[in-house]
């Protein structure tokens, strides 16, 4: 029997969305995940990071939505807070939330060794943004490049915990919140009347070099303006925007003939521009992150968990 309260908004891909039927009757491989996503309210944050042996190179994003095994080729998935029901398991501490305990999955020793180094100030939630901001370190990936091919990510204490905690809460909010931020001011050269459907956007061409400080978003709309140092903002093999370009377009899958179609999901939301400000939205969250993360203190380690 259909379940209404099944259907959630999940993250396919790096900044794409869709409806996912959640539930273990339907889906193959739910793992733990129903215990940090219980309903549309009571969810988590959480850090998804490729997985040791991943074709592509290590990156990561947050999301407060269901994440999709394969986001970021294959992937690992770091929930901030977990959702026990209280007929099932007792704990100690935690928050009651609607006949659910919110355990922070920060264990009590971790907290106990970051006070310990950082002092009695330093929150569970100090160390998960903590981690989200190491992790975006390009000194940090260099020095664990081969480590972080094969094994999951060492974290290891620096001297300046709270930089890294202030950059990865930046992070969190930008990364979060990127359907409502402000879209970069990019330059529109719209045919009167144009659509705003989208079948497949291309970067531009000067000669047979691309270039892709434009886009092509349909046969009356061309895009121009985005700064190179967007495409610096890496999500695995391809940077945000191309993410952007490979996702949202008109795909049909021959086996069964279901055509996927970005534009349904404007139309839904009564948004005909979302992929065209979508576009823009995630050109400012590409130069933000890169100004975050340029900005970040050296890596200097001071002791290792």
């Amino acid at each position: 029997m259909f379940d209404d309260q099944s259907v959630r908004r999940c993250i396919y891909r790096p900044f794409t969305t869709e409806w996912l039927y959640f539930n273990r009757d339907a889906n193959h491989s739910g793992y733990r995940v129903a215990r940090s996503w219980v309903t549309e309210s009571i969810r988590s944050v959480a850090i998804v990071l490729t997985a040791a042996g991943s074709h592509d190179p290590f990156s990561l994003f947050v999301s407060d939505l269901v994440p999709n095994y394969h986001s970021l080729d294959t992937c690992m998935v770091f929930p901030q807070v977990t959702y026990e029901p209280l007929d099932t398991l007792d704990l100690d501490g935690g928050e009651l939330v609607d006949g659910y305990r919110r355990v922070n999955n920060v264990s009590d020793s971790t907290l106990d060794s970051y006070q310990k180094t950082y002092g009695s100030a330093v929150t569970k939630e100090d160390i998960f943004f903590y981690v989200y901001g190491l992790l975006h370190s390009p000194a940090y990936r260099k020095l664990f490049e081969s480590d972080l091919k094969k094994m999951l990510p060492r974290i290891p204490k620096v001297v300046d915990f709270h930089s890294y905690t202030d950059a990865g809460r930046k992070l969190s909010q930008l990364h979060l919140d990127y359907e409502t931020l402000e879209p970069y001011a990019l330059t529109e050269h719209r045919v009167e009347g144009a659509s705003y459907r989208v079948e497949k956007m291309k970067y531009g061409k000067v000669g047979r070099v691309t270039d892709k400080t434009t886009v092509v978003y349909n046969g009356g709309i061309t895009i121009t303006g985005i700064p190179e140092e967007a495409h610096r903002y890496m999500l695995g093999s391809r940077s945000a925007i191309d993410w952007i370009l490979e996702r949202y377009q008109i795909k049909v899958d021959k086996p069964s003939g279901i055509v996927n179609d970005p534009n349904d999901w404007a139309e839904e939301l009564g948004q005909p521009r979302y992929i065209i400000d979508l576009l823009a939205r995630v050109v400012s969250v590409s130069v933000k992150t890169m100004a975050i993360v340029d900005s970040l203190p050296p890596f200097e380690i001071v002791d290792a968990l």
